[in-house]
C-alpha cells in the first residue's frame, strides 16, 4: 500500500505562540530553603485513558480505514495496517494468547526489532492484561555466538511466551537460554523445534474471552516491563503500568494540543525496546490516531541511507531523533534541495532527545530548512527517563540553542536538591513508576522519603530569577568525577561542547580524567575526520581543545589532551547503544589501554595538547 500524500497545508502565524496549537509556557516554583527548590505546572492533568487499549478501540471504531502503522514492504512500497484491521488482528492474537492458557503473571518477551508483528503482539498481550518486554535485538546478534547476556535478561523476566521475526536469526539465542516459554516467530518457527507460527495466532477467532480480559485491566496493571541500560551486570527491570503511559501521552497532548487538532504523521527507527521509541513515539500515534511508517534505517555507516530513502518518500509531521541521528542525515539535506524541501515541508516540529546536541549540529539544521522555508524550524527536546514513560520536561516555546530541556508537564513536579555541588533533579507524579520487578531494594532507593524518583540526572534555572526560562540540563550525578584538586566535572555538558568544538569530524567523545589533574578526551571520529591525513586531524582537534579554553571555565570545563580513536564505537560490545550514543562507562572499561596512554608520563606521542 502507498503512503498517503495529503497536501501540504501551511501554517499558522506565529505557531508557537497560538494557544490552540501549544499550550502557553507556565511553571511555578515553591522555594524548599538551602538552595533547593520545586518546580511545577500550575496546569492540572486532565483525565486520561483507563488503559492504552481505549486507544486502539477508539480510532478503529471512528476511522477504520485510516493508516495506523507501515513497514516497508519487501518487494517495495509499504505494507499498511488501517485501525480497523490493526484492531482485527490484535482481537486475533489476543484469542490466540487466551488459548495457550499460558501461566498466569509472567509476560510475553519479544526479541527482534520494530514491525507490525511486533506491534500486534505486543498490543495483544496489553490488551488482555499480559504485559510485554521488548528486549534489544543487539543481545542476539553478538559476535562468536555470545548469549551469556540474553540468557540472564530471560533468565529475569521468566517470560511465559517469546516472541521473534525470524527463527534463523533469532532461534539460536533463545535455544542458547534455555527458556521454558512457548515460542512464537513470524517466519520459520519450523526449523525450531516446538515453536508455534504466529500465523496460527493470527488465525484464531475473536470471542468475548477478549474483552472480558479488557475489561478487567485497571490504571495500577503491568502493561510492560523495559529494561534499564545494564551498562554493567544484568539490567533492572522496569514497571511500566496502563496509568503511566496514559498519563504521560495526556501531558504531552495538553502541551502539544495540535496532536488532538491534526493527525501526526512520523517515520521513525527508534527501537522499542527503549522508552523514547516505544512509549513515547508509539504512544502519540497511538493516542492521537496518527500514522507510523517504520523506519528501517539506522544512524550508522551502510544503514542511514534507508532513512534517507525513506524521507525521499514519507513526508512526517513531526520527526524524532537522536543527535546522532540529525547529524548523520545533514550531509543529504545539505546537498540536496528536493530532499530538504521535502522532509521540512509540513513538518511541525524536529525533536531530539536521549543525548546532549551539539550546537554546530543544531545551527547546521536550522541553516538547512531556512534555505527551504520560510517559516522557521522548531527544534525543541524534552526530558525524561524509562522509569517515567519517559517525559518529564518540555521545551515548547522556540529555543535559540540546545541545553534547555524545558519546563514540567502538567501534573508533574521537578525537585531540585543540592548535591555535590550540583542540583540533583527528582521527580512526582502520575507517569512514574511504582518500581522495579522483583526487585525491592532498588526500588526502595529510588525514591526519596517524600515519593520523588531519584532519577540521577542534575539541573538547574536557565535564569535563577526567572522560572520561565527553562531548565538547562546539567548531566548526570553518577557520570561526574573530581579532579585531584577537588573540582567537580560535569561529563554529560562538557562532552557537548568537545564534539562541537570539533566538528565536523568528532562523533562523539568520551571524558576522562578521574582521580587525575587534567581532563582528557578520547575522540571517535567521522567517516570525514578519518579521511584525514593525521597531520590534518591533529592540528584540527589541537583548534578545537584551544577554542574550547579561550571560552573559560578552568581546569573543570577544558580537556588538557586528546586521543583518536582508531574506530568507531563497538555497537555489538554495546559502546554505543540502540540510540546511537555511546555508553561512556562501558568505553572507559574496554579501553582502559586508551585511558592510560592519554595520561601516560612522558607523554605519549599519540596524544594531542592544545
Amino acid at each position: 500500500m502507498a503512503p498517503p500524500d495529503p497536501a501540504c497545508r501551511a501554517d499558522p502565524p506565529a505557531f508557537l505562540d497560538d494557544p490552540r496549537l501549544i499550550a502557553p509556557r507556565a511553571a511555578v516554583r515553591v522555594d524548599l530553603g538551602e538552595g533547593g527548590f520545586v518546580l511545577r505546572s500550575p496546569a492540572a492533568l486532565a483525565p486520561y485513558a483507563r488503559c492504552v487499549g481505549e486507544w486502539l478501540e477508539h480510532w478503529a471504531a471512528a476511522t477504520p480505514e485510516a493508516p495506523a502503522f507501515a513497514e516497508p514492504a519487501a518487494g517495495g512500497g509499504w505494507r499498511c495496517l488501517g485501525w480497523g484491521e490493526l484492531r482485527r488482528q490484535v482481537g486475533a492474537v489476543a484469542q490466540g494468547l487466551l488459548d495457550l492458557d499460558l501461566a498466569p503473571g509472567k509476560p510475553l518477551a519479544v526479541l527482534s526489532d520494530n514491525g507490525l508483528d511486533h506491534l500486534v503482539l505486543l498490543l495483544a498481550g496489553m490488551h488482555i492484561g499480559r504485559a510485554v518486554c521488548t528486549v534489544s535485538s543487539a543481545y542476539c546478534r553478538l559476535a562468536q555466538n555470545d548469549y551469556g547476556r540474553i540468557t540472564a535478561i530471560l533468565a529475569a523476566l521468566d517470560p511465559a511466551l517469546v516472541y521473534a521475526s525470524t527463527a534463523a536469526v533469532y532461534g539460536p539465542a533463545l535455544a542458547a537460554s534455555g527458556v521454558p516459554a512457548v515460542a512464537v516467530f513470524s517466519q520459520g518457527a519450523g526449523d525450531h523445534p516446538g515453536a508455534l507460527p504466529l500465523a496460527r495466532l493470527l488465525a484464531a477467532r475473536e470471542t468475548p474471552a477478549v474483552m472480558r480480559a479488557y475489561a478487567a485491566i485497571t490504571p495500577d496493571t503491568h502493561a510492560k516491563y523495559l529494561l534499564t541500560s545494564g551498562s554493567t551486570g544484568t539490567p533492572k527491570i522496569v514497571i511500566n503500568t496502563q496509568r503511566m503511559l496514559c498519563a504521560n501521552q495526556q501531558m504531552l497532548a495538553q502541551t502539544l494540543r495540535f496532536l488532538d487538532v491534526e493527525r501526526p504523521v512520523l517515520l521513525d527507527w527508534l527501537p522499542w525496546s527503549h522508552t523514547f521509541g516505544g512509549n513515547h513515539n508509539v504512544g502519540i500515534v497511538l493516542r492521537s490516531g496518527g500514522t507510523m511508517y517504520i523506519d528501517d534505517g539506522r544512524p550508522l555507516p551502510g544503514a542511514i541511507e534507508r532513512t534517507i530513502a525513506h524521507l525521499r518518500e514519507i513526508q512526517p509531521t513531526i520527526y524524532f531523533n537522536v543527535p546522532r541521528g540529525y547529524e548523520m542525515l545533514l550531509p543529504a539535506l545539505e546537498s540536496d534541495a528536493a530532499l530538504a524541501r521535502h522532509f521540512f515541508g509540513r513538518l511541525r516540529m524536529a525533536f531530539y532527545a536521549g543525548a546532549g546536541m551539539p550546537l554546530a549540529t543544531w545551527q547546521r539544521l536550522e541553516a538547512a530548512a531556512a534555505r527551504v522555508r520560510d517559516e522557521p524550524l522548531w527544534l525543541t527536546t524534552s526530558w525524561g527517563s524509562t522509569e517515567t514513560a519517559p517525559a518529564i520536561t518540555f521545551a515548547n516555546w522556540k529555543l535559540d540553542r540546545p541545553g534547555v530541556i524545558g519546563l514540567p508537564l502538567a501534573g508533574t513536579e521537578v525537585k531540585f536538591v543540592p548535591n555535590a555541588g550540583k542540583l540533583e533533579m527528582r521527580v512526582r507524579g502520575d507517569h512514574v513508576f511504582p518500581g522495579y520487578r522483583d526487585h525491592e531494594e532498588a526500588t526502595r532507593a529510588a525514591f526519596d522519603d517524600e515519593g520523588y524518583y531519584r532519577i540521577g540526572d542534575a539541573g538547574h534555572l536557565l535564569d535563577a530569577d526567572d522560572p520561565l526560562s527553562g531548565i538547562v540540563f546539567n548531566g548526570r550525578v553518577a557520570e561526574d568525577f573530581k579532579l585531584t584538586s577537588g573540582t567537580w566535572v560535569s561529563v554529560g555538558t562538557l562532552r557537548v561542547r568537545v564534539v562541537s568544538a570539533l566538528s565536523p569530524y568528532a562523533q562523539d567523545a568520551v571524558i576522562t580524567g578521574h582521580d587525575r589533574s587534567e581532563i582528557g578526551a578520547l575522540i571517535f571520529l567521522t567517516e570525514a575526520g578519518r579521511a584525514l591525513p593525521p597531520a590534518q586531524i591533529a592540528e584540527h582537534v589541537r583548534a578545537g581543545l584551544r577554542q574550547l579554553a579561550s571560552e573559560g571555565g578552568g581546569s573543570s570545563q577544558t580537556p588538557a589532551r586528546a586521543l583518536l580513536l582508531p574506530d568507531t564505537p563497538d555497537a555489538a560490545a554495546g559502546e554505543i547503544t540502540d540510540k546511537g550514543y555511546v555508553n561512556q562507562r562501558l568505553v572507559l572499561a574496554r579501553r582502559a589501554d586508551f585511558v592510560h596512554a592519554l595520561h601516560a608520563e612522558p607523554l605519549d606521542p599519540r596524544v594531542i595538547r592544545p
